[in-house]
């Protein structure tokens, strides 16, 4: 009889135990008003930490687009929780605007090795033995890349707004390329969609890109282009004295840079799980490459997406759960 009483306490037990930890779930009841860019290959990275941050209990809300200076601003008042797509260092001047450490939680890096900098087709690269940025101060380089029949380098550049385009500025006045090369800033999927295409056609095209993205899955540097050097470092703002030139003594004009998450310092202090989150969550860049190239292929919908996150959270379930133990451990032991 006692073995029959063991068995359905046991049985209750295992049914009770759920909804038990549902209620104690530490994001119980707290809003989290998460943050990205217009970018849409934002999303992916974005929705893990929303999807990891659900299932610690908390109430997530709709991601917000907005642009990055906007985004910064609403954090650091409170007016949204996050945003997982802080560039370190090249939107250092934009979080310390902002407030810096003083407004905003950042610990740990989400993804790292992000490289970004200057590309041409490998084709003329070779045939014309370009290699540095600083070669199309020559006019006859120039005029291979132009576009729009000005005589004048097209490059495709940045959104108006983005630091990059600050970044490209600066080094294009710095290198003496203002009457040979033109920035063309606007809508960067339009602007680097059309750069493809001109690609495909056999024409040359020059081009700022940046990984994790999947212009580089398309044009792959190396095989298909290669990455320009620059002649010396030449940054905006408090990065002027940055210097940009790699281990391997190379200079591309910009640093690698690493993506963080970063949250309103307040409400990381009241909510510790969430804070662990945000510390040890780690993406490796290559998953966000492989599942932009899915997006710019066309699986690019709201619904597309959220398989894609599910399909990373089955691939590594055992590091997903991991995460939410780790971070419900952390406000256990407040």
């Amino acid at each position: 009889m006692r073995t029959i009483q063991k068995k359905a306490l046991i049985l209750a037990l295992s049914i009770a135990t759920p909804a038990a930890f549902a209620a104690d779930l530490p994001g119980k009841g707290v809003v989290v008003k998460p943050l990205q860019s217009t970018i849409a290959e934002e999303t992916f990275q974005t929705e893990l930490v929303n999807r990891a941050l659900q299932k610690l209990g908390y109430d997530v809300q709709q991601t917000g687009e907005v642009d990055y200076n906007v985004a910064y601003t609403a954090i650091a008042s409170g007016d949204s929780t996050y945003m997982a797509v802080n560039w370190e260092p090249l939107q250092k001047d934009m979080y310390n605007a902002a407030g810096g450490d003083q407004k905003f939680y950042r610990q740990g890096t989400y993804i790292s090795g992000a490289a970004q900098g200057y590309l041409i087709d490998k084709k003329t690269a070779d045939k014309y033995h370009i290699h540095d940025l600083s070669q199309l101060k020559d006019p006859k380089i120039a005029k291979l890349f132009d576009a729009d029949g000005d005589g004048k380098a097209d490059m495709a550049g940045c959104n108006p707004g983005w630091v990059c385009g600050s970044v490209i500025n600066t080094q294009i006045k710095a290198y003496g390329l203002s009457d040979t090369v033109t920035q063309n800033e606007g809508n960067y999927s339009a602007i680097i969609a059309d750069t493809l295409t001109r690609y495909k056609s056999g024409k040359p095209v020059l081009y700022f890109t940046w990984t994790p993205y999947w212009v580089s899955n398309e044009m792959k540097p190396g095989k298909d282009v290669v990455w320009l050097t620059v002649p010396f470092s030449a940054n905006p703002g408090s990065l002027k004295d940055m210097d940009t030139t790699l281990p391997n003594g190379k200079n591309y004009g910009f640093p690698v840079n690493n993506e963080h998450i970063v949250a309103n310092k307040a409400w990381a202090e009241k909510n510790p799980a969430a804070a662990k989150l945000f510390a040890i969550m780690k993406l490796p860049l290559a998953d966000v490459n492989a599942q932009n190239l899915k997006m710019h292929e066309g699986e690019s919908s709201s619904d597309d997406i959220q398989q894609h996150v599910d399909g990373w959270i089955k691939a590594h379930q055992a590091t997903f759960d991991g995460w939410i133990k780790e971070a419900a451990a952390a406000a256990a032991t407040k």
